[in-house]
């Protein structure tokens, strides 16, 4: 099945397009446009009626006052590896790529803060506050696509949750445009600033429903340049938590706690290559990362060998970086397995740690029951109870087994979005996390700043398709 077309840009509004961004960033080419229309898992598709991807703050707001005057639905789009299709463009919308917006200032060594532009990607970002003796508090494997407007939009989480929390965590201030082109800005960072409402938390994990974020303040954490990493195999999700609690206890330099399974780790060594990582195959894995000034190993052998041998069946630990990132293959290449092995319906969901055995356990069945013939890999970052649902042989069953498993997931007090956000895949559960009082209280917001829902309709709040605007809409077969 295939989006209808959208309808032609009207031209007294690509004339002020094209004079916000510039002729060469108006994309009006059909095939052109056609590379913007379907997300990074090729599960969602849509319809743009055209690119823009302005340069600055000013340009973004240009767009934004021509897109309000004309009340046109306008969708962002960052590096577009969003998961639950809040990236792809619905209504004929006007796509707004921020891909442009790099500027990097200079660190501030003093503060330990950088302002970075929404279109830079995290590798980027880390190598520019690397070369100034900081790091940045959140990582994860699509770091080379993702960028930080992006992060910000979603609250991404990652891999170092665990010792430096969410990408919102990490924000120190922020500028957007709002739906009506204008533009709010708060950039100095004062980590101390009780003025009332903060803006730059509310814009974190909005999913680009109240504004476009197209600058970012952000707090940096120390370079730690001496790591040890331990891959280690338990006896199942028991083991795996007796083990984080064990490394959790005796390791303050803890900064990843990883899980993946043995149906994982077959389908990485089949789409990879990877060599086994012990000799025997086991139940369960975890991947240790531990961080510091000094040499952290001694400190992580000793937590292992603190573990009962009944829970930690092997284990093996690298210190070198080629050693660290082969254990990190393990683990980091789950999705590109995944997606080699066919289009996944792909679930991103936390529950607390108490009820993480249970779910496990009743998945299996749950997803069967929605998609017999489909094959389910799960991995996930343990300390904070959130897995990465991986159903393949399941695209035709996708709404049935989104159902299923995310309403599982309810049933044990979790929430049907950790980290990836709850874009348009999600937009109509959201109800399973969120109290109607709730629910109402951000469709509020979301009226007194946008009150035409012209900003990325139908993300994260379930609204109805506009009649005024093209009947194009995107895909989610």
């Amino acid at each position: 099945m295939t989006a209808p077309a959208a309808t032609a840009l009207e031209p007294g509004l690509a004339a002020e397009l094209r004079a916000a961004v510039g002729e060469a960033h108006l994309l009006t080419d059909p095939s052109i446009v056609a590379s913007y229309e379907t997300d990074w898992t090729g599960r969602f598709h849509g319809r743009a009626s055209c690119v823009v991807r302005p340069g600055d703050t000013a340009a973004v707001a240009a767009v934004m006052t021509a897109a309000a005057r004309a009340k046109v639905t306008v969708c962002v789009q960052g590096g577009n590896t969003g998961l639950v299709g809040g990236s792809v463009p619905v209504d004929g919308a006007v796509l707004l790529s921020t891909a442009r917006l790099t500027s990097l200032e200079p660190v501030e060594v003093a503060a330990g803060q950088v302002t970075a532009g929404a279109g830079v990607t995290l590798a980027a970002l880390q190598r520019h506050v690397r070369a100034a003796g900081y790091d940045f508090g959140v990582d994860f494997a699509a770091r080379d696509s993702a960028t930080l407007g992006g992060m910000a939009a979603t609250n991404a989480g990652g891999e170092r949750v665990l010792r430096y929390g969410t990408t919102r965590a990490q924000i120190l201030g922020i500028e957007a445009v709002l739906a009506d082109g204008s533009v709010v800005s708060r950039l100095a960072g004062l980590p101390k600033d009780n003025t009332g409402y903060d803006v730059a938390s509310l814009l974190a994990g909005s999913e680009g429903t109240l504004g476009i974020i197209t600058r970012l303040r952000l707090r940096l954490v120390p370079l730690l340049t001496e790591r040890a990493v331990a891959l280690v195999a338990v006896d199942g999700i028991a083991g795996a938590l007796t083990l984080l609690q064990t490394a959790r206890n005796r390791l303050p330099t803890l900064e990843a706690a990883e899980l993946f399974l043995a149906d994982g780790l077959a389908l990485v060594r089949e789409k990879t290559g990877l060599a086994a990582p012990f000799t025997a195959e086991h139940p369960a894995y975890l991947v240790l990362e531990c961080a510091s000034r000094t040499d952290p190993t001694d400190d992580l052998l000793a937590a292992l060998d603190a573990c009962d041998a009944d829970v930690l069946l092997d284990a093996t630990v690298a210190t070198d970086t080629r050693g660290r990132h082969t254990l990190w293959a393990y683990r980091e290449s789950h999705t590109e397995a995944i997606n080699a092995a066919g289009v996944p319906v792909k679930l991103d969901v936390a529950v607390p740690l108490t009820a993480l055995g249970e779910l496990v356990a009743a998945l299996p069945a749950t997803i069967a029951a929605a998609a017999p013939q489909a094959r389910m890999i799960l991995f996930g970052h343990i300390n904070e109870g959130n897995l990465h649902v991986n159903i393949l042989n399941a695209t035709d069953r996708a709404e049935a087994v989104t159902d299923a498993v995310l309403h599982l997931v309810a049933a044990h007090r979790g929430s049907i979005s950790a980290e990836h956000g709850v874009g348009r895949a999600k937009s109509r559960l959201l109800h399973l996390s969120r109290s109607p009082q709730e629910i109402a209280m951000m469709r509020a917001i979301r009226h007194g700043l946008d009150p035409d829902a012209l900003l990325n309709p139908r993300v994260l709040l379930d609204d109805p398709p506009p009649a005024e605007h093209s009947p194009a809409a995107a895909n989610f077969a």
